[in-house]
């Protein structure tokens, strides 16, 4: 695309294609392929040397996650994107690309379960230690962060407890103590937030939501803002020699790509050496899902609120938490950043407790017991026996996550027929 200054409905569309230069398609192609042909010898020793970008195995790149990479860091506002097999992997994976053993993590408590179990289980058997705060606690996150600390992790808007988090003010406190700030965006896709415009140095997406939208592909994405200064040394993987490179040091010895260092060690080192790869086939499916994005997230937001504010209303309720109703202890943050619309989820309690949730998961119509968000259709979860059950009982406590919660992923369905499935069983 041109220099032109385009919007997001606009770039969902068509950034980072234009037809393709062979067969004309204006579709975007799914390069089912292993392998590339190198036009020589010193051309492949250059692309396996990195001394000139090129496609060399789909591990590494191929050229239909490139179009979604591309796409991707567009709409985010980012200099690079790069596409893994899940969101999942894509966050395990940044932290990898950062910290080594003997580095610490802080982030907020509010996580989804797997996050909160890669951070609090499996990470220290490699030497990591996360220190957790209430997100939005500042004092807290000042008060966690020693010499040892090498990134601040958040998530936009915390899974499943909705809880919104500032991220001006977190990023004001990563610039203090000269931190990458990480925000894990999946609730908010960018047609509803762009973290870097906010000083997010790096963004993770799952495309499994509402990016794809429609439940039907496993993957993950991460953006680099391209603004964070990689040459201090605390961060080791960053300034001391890579043995795996020759001695390559990638804040340094990449030229004009140094601003870049974070994701072209995240491609070379953790995709190509450890290749947690998104098959092309998945990558075509989430460009369909992006071209429809800023429709589906409006609809989704539109649909969330008006359940939200039924759910307020019935006597059979105990609690509703929305970022979008004015009452909610998150409205006065998610007002600040999210201006066209809330999201699609809505979180909230029956007065019968555990057993009235247990209830409602196992008899409503329409929506679907499923453990995913984001889909056109309608879903439904019971977090603390499904997605959070790994977390102990205290890590359940302590991230506001009890058993009475249940999670609604708002579909696309007309609003009555939704409210109707709902009154059937809550009434």
């Amino acid at each position: 695309m041109s220099q032109k200054k385009y919007r997001h409905e606009t770039l969902a569309v068509h950034a980072g294609q234009a037809p393709d230069p062979t067969t004309l398609s204006r579709a975007v192609p799914i390069c089912r392929t292993t392998a590339f042909n190198f036009k020589s010898a010193g051309h492949a020793a250059n692309l396996f040397g990195l001394k000139e970008l090129g496609n060399i195995y789909s591990r590494l790149t191929n050229p239909t996650n490139s179009i979604l990479e591309d796409r991707l860091a567009q709409l985010e506002g980012g200099a690079a994107a790069l596409t893994l097999s899940s969101g999942t992997s894509a966050i395990a994976f940044t932290i990898l690309n950062i910290l080594k053993g003997g580095d610490e993590l802080v982030s907020a408590n509010n996580l989804y379960g797997g996050t909160y179990t890669q951070f609090d289980a499996i990470f220290p058997n490699y030497g990591i230690t996360t220190r957790f705060t209430r997100v939005n606690d500042f004092d807290a996150v000042r008060k966690s962060i020693n010499e040892k600390t090498r990134a601040l992790y958040v998530e936009s808007i915390g899974n499943p407890r909705l809880d919104v988090a500032d991220i001006e003010k977190y990023a004001q406190i990563a610039r203090e103590f000269h931190l990458p700030l990480i925000v894990d965006s999946t609730f908010t896709p960018p047609t509803l937030l762009r973290p870097i415009e906010y000083g997010a140095n790096i963004v993770i997406h799952s495309l499994s939501k509402w990016i794809g939208g429609h439940g039907t592909a496993i993957g993950g994405a991460v953006i680099d803002a391209g603004n964070f200064d990689w040459t201090d040394k605390k961060f080791a993987l960053y300034n001391e020699p890579d043995g795996g490179y020759h001695g390559l040091r990638f804040a340094h010895d990449l030229g004009d790509l140094n601003k870049l260092a974070f994701i072209l060690r995240l491609r070379t080192v953790g995709l190509r050496n450890l290749g947690p790869t998104l098959s092309p086939d998945s990558a075509w499916i989430f460009l369909q899902g992006l071209e429809t994005l800023p429709l589906r997230v409006r609809k989704h937001s539109e649909n969330a609120l008006a359940v939200a504010k039924w759910l307020k209303q019935n006597p059979n309720v105990a609690w509703v938490r929305y970022p979008g109703l004015e009452t909610d202890e998150a409205y006065p943050v998610a007002k600040k950043y999210l201006k066209d619309g809330f999201g699609g989820v809505v979180v909230c309690g029956l007065k019968g407790g555990y057993d009235a949730a247990v209830k409602l998961v196992d008899s409503i119509s329409l929506f679907s017991n499923v453990a995913n968000v984001g889909d056109a259709k309608s879903l439904i979860l019971h977090p603390a026996s499904t997605s959070h059950s790994q977390l102990s009982e205290k890590s359940k406590t302590e991230s506001g996550l009890d058993s009475s919660l249940i999670r609604l992923s708002i579909g696309l369905e007309h609003i009555d027929d939704i409210i109707d499935a709902l009154d059937e069983v809550i009434s």
